[in-house]
């Protein structure tokens, strides 16, 4: 897709459907073209006399044009209705067969917003058919998207269209990753992509293969990936940014490329979603090729943690113990519960990087989905700056998450007699709660630690908000904004 900008007026915009969002707390657009105008007021009036439910599709000037409202957008803020209004409005002219889109943002208060315009179309455009005979080509081929700006806003309307569109392209890898199945992204295939995206971007690249892995400790990965025809891989790309940094923030993603559950298997209902337990090391993925370009002030180490879980005749059984990294002991009461284990590697890891402050990224539990629902992901952690960075970064970009607490008592449910720690608490209650728990026992001391359990917002089975039905490579933007912006919110 073609993303333009123009900064002329209204009556010189030569697309086929120009679109329009009326707020009545938020000036976004001026039109000076009286028959344009007209339309766009009526549909205003319209929308505040509650005669008018959903958006105005209408004719002037021989163009076509659709008005939204943002009060029929219940429960965002201007910025998320903006995105979805983009994407509502290309999925349109696809469907009316209108190549050229212009979206007016053309106010003078509304400068933030042409970046956010291109989120909207960029994620909202995306469409995953490569395994399709009948491919979607009017996004790729045909749509071509101008954005209509106030002319004293063109040279920050530019800055704006480029890093919005280049974090919104790579929102898209972390989805295709997502997507594919598990007999196409495997550890392997995994650990291949991100050398592949260092060498494209200058990130430094290196790979544990299971020898390695059973070299330095690393027994999480190799313990969970013992079931499976393709052995685990652990990926480390680093960010060494031009001037030395006294901070180094060290991404850890979980990266179970499948999930059977190995012999404690899931049920078959939906297992096939299992491809996309990766999404956290995806995101991580898609977080360091976008920080390559960004080029933040600030050191990054993103730790990608792949493995696959099978009931192969090697795999792990329920009551197997080993020694972790760091010297703990772990039984394996659940093969289930694997990802804490790989992580533990991975925070292992980026101790020995030198990392000062950690975040792991993970769809680690189904409890983190049944206390916070589909749409908000838990945050848990040791230290309450990084939580609450965590918070205002998803904030600033339609991620939603939401602190829950490290309950010191429930640590006692992770014991055992026959271990340093149970990988799976006694009881079945507060499941998000005590993975934290488990986590906590591997991450470095001294470190700034918080945990991200993406599990609710990974995968939606319906097309909702700016985004198609499949995977929304949900944290990429909030891992982005956080070390860009890291110093600065300091």
């Amino acid at each position: 897709m073609n993303i333009g900008l123009f900064s002329g007026p209204a009556s010189k915009v030569s697309a086929d459907l120009l679109v329009f969002l009326v707020d009545e707390k938020e000036n976004i657009h001026t039109v000076d073209d009286p028959e344009i105008a007209a339309v766009v007021d009526d549909a205003a009036a319209r929308f505040r006399a509650r005669s008018l439910s959903r958006e105005l599709i209408q004719k002037a000037g021989g163009r076509n044009i659709v008005v939204f409202s943002a009060s029929h957008i219940r429960g965002l803020n201007t910025w998320e209705t903006l995105k979805t209004v983009v994407a509502r409005a290309i999925r349109l002219a696809r469907d009316l067969g209108l190549p050229r889109v212009a979206v007016f943002c053309n106010h003078q208060d509304a400068a933030p917003l042409v970046g956010k315009a291109v989120e909207g179309a960029v994620l909202g455009g995306y469409t995953f058919d490569r395994h399709r005979q009948e491919k979607e080509r009017f996004f790729k081929e045909k749509l071509s998207l101008e954005i209509v700006v106030h002319p004293d806003h063109q040279a920050d309307a530019e800055a704006r269209r480029a890093r919005y569109a280049w974090v919104s392209e790579n929102v898209n890898v972390a989805r295709d990753l997502i997507n594919e199945p598990a007999n196409i992204v495997n550890p392997l295939v995994l650990a291949e992509r991100a050398q592949q995206i260092a060498l494209e971007t200058g990130l430094q690249c290196e790979v544990l293969d299971e020898t390695a892995l059973k070299a330095k400790g690393y027994r999480g990965l190799l313990h969970v990936g013992a079931g499976s025809a393709t052995p685990p891989r652990m990926v480390i790309l680093r960010h060494i940014p031009r001037q030395s940094s006294a901070e180094t923030i060290a991404l850890v993603g979980k990266g179970l490329t499948f999930d059977s559950g190995g012999i404690s298997i899931k049920p078959a209902d939906k297992m096939w979603e299992m491809k996309g337990d990766m999404a956290g090391a995806a995101a991580v993925l898609a977080a360091m090729r976008t920080i390559a370009k960004l080029q933040p002030s600030v050191r990054v180490i993103g730790i990608l943690c792949c493995a696959e879980n099978m009931p192969g005749n090697q795999a792990n059984r329920p009551g197997d113990i080993f020694v972790a990294r760091n010297g703990k002991s772990v039984m394996v009461d659940n093969t289930d519960a694997e990802g804490r284990l790989v992580l533990s590697d991975g925070l292992a890891r980026a101790g020995e990087e030198g990392a000062t402050h950690v975040i792991d990224i993970a769809t680690l539990t189904g409890a983190v989905v049944r206390a916070l629902g589909p749409s908000v992901a838990g945050v848990l952690g040791t230290n309450r700056d990084l939580i609450r960075r965590v918070i205002a970064a998803g904030e600033s970009h339609g991620e939603a998450f939401w602190e829950l607490p490290l309950v010191e008592e429930y640590r006692d449910s992770l014991k055992t007699p026959y271990a340093d720690i149970n990988n799976i608490a006694a009881g079945g209650v507060a499941g998000a709660i005590t993975a934290a728990l488990f986590l906590r026992e591997f991450v470095p001391e001294g470190v700034a630690w918080a945990h991200l359990d993406i599990a609710g917002p990974m995968f939606k089975d319906r097309e909702w908000r700016y985004y198609e039905a499949g995977a929304l490579g949900f944290g990429v933007k909030t891992l982005v904004h956080l070390v860009e912006r890291f110093r600065e919110t300091a």
